[in-house]
């Protein structure tokens, strides 16, 4: 497939595929914290989702007789699900244990950023735009106002380390998740959707198990001690936010432009910092409120000269056609 082309969907089924990325992919920040205070050890939490997610879709399509061993699609599909879903959600689960769900979200809401940045056969026509080029540099400005107040904290003596740590490595998620992404995006598959999102679930599933070795989850767990609560929260996690919305996500890839499925951005963060305020008692300062301000509003500018460029594009075809 093409970095520019796009299969045909229905209206409909878009538009409730995006409904679910937007508002169930929100929530999700909300129940991996709750699941983690309920005991869940972080990447023991991402195995038993992703793998269970996975199989589950999997079974699905057995059952459809749909096809399944494909090796290279089964390695481009296991590229896929490392980068999404540990290097992309794994820092989440991680960073959870320190910054508050909202705070996470919000910095996750820098992905479509690095969407741009990171989609190499279209630099021609993104750094073209100076709509485009505008939007970088808010989009960055915000990210640096996110971390100016824990470099602060930092710089005097009032701690904040441990934070400004994460933030990092949430960044570098972020970073990795556009970049999966995209390779998701432009590589092309002779399997179905269903068949490539679950082994992507089932090949970012088991990374998490050496993880979770190599941090010694396994030799102290204690499954009696783990809270009921935590296990309804996984349960919503693999039926919501891996099943229906991971799915979701990687069908609208290949229906519509990527810069445009990356506008969940504009709904994530406000959903999981709305979660976070009411049920979870966290607290969002008003330079984190203004961060998340200042890169939505680049996020809607790169979208707005993505929108512009393929107007232009469809007008130039169709006076060529006239001809």
């Amino acid at each position: 497939m093409s970095s520019n082309s796009t299969k045909t969907a229905s209206p409909l089924l878009v538009i409730i595929a995006f409904a679910i990325v937007y508002l169930v992919w929100g929530s999700t920040y909300f129940f991996i914290r709750l699941a983690e205070q309920g005991g869940m050890p972080p990447y023991l939490l991402g195995a038993l989702r992703f793998i269970t997610a996975g199989l589950l879709l999997m079974g699905w399509c057995v059952i459809k007789k749909e096809k399944i061993f494909v090796l290279k699609d089964i390695a481009s599909a296991a590229v896929t699900g490392i980068l999404l879903l540990f290097g992309g959600i794994g820092t989440v689960i991680m960073a959870e244990r320190t910054l508050p769900s909202g705070m996470v979200a919000i910095l996750v809401s820098s992905a479509p950023i690095w969407f741009v940045v990171l989609d190499k056969p279209n630099w021609a026509i993104n750094f073209n735009s100076k709509a485009t080029i505008i939007g970088l540099i808010i989009g960055f400005g915000g990210v640096m106002l996110l971390f100016s107040e824990q470099i602060g904290h930092v710089f005097s003596g009032t701690g904040g380390s441990s934070i400004l740590i994460w933030m990092v490595l949430l960044l570098l998620g972020s970073i990795s998740w556009s970049a999966g992404s995209l390779y998701a995006k432009h590589k092309s598959s002779s399997v179905s959707g269903s068949v490539s999102t679950a082994w992507q679930m089932i090949a970012g599933g088991i990374i998490y198990i050496p993880a979770a070795l190599f941090h010694g989850e396994f030799s102290h767990l204690n499954m009696q001690a783990i809270h009921p609560m935590s296990w309804l929260a996984l349960l919503y996690l693999v039926v919501f936010g891996s099943i229906a919305a991971y799915t979701a996500y990687v069908w609208l890839l290949q229906v519509r432009p990527a810069t445009q499925v990356s506008t969940y951005a504009y709904v994530n963060p406000v959903i999981a910092v709305i979660l976070g305020m009411v049920f979870a008692g966290e607290h969002i300062s008003l330079t984190q409120i203004a961060g998340l301000v200042v890169i939505l509003t680049s996020v809607l500018l790169l979208n707005l000269a993505k929108y512009r460029a393929k107007v232009v594009k469809v007008g130039r075809v169709a006076e060529v056609e006239k001809v």
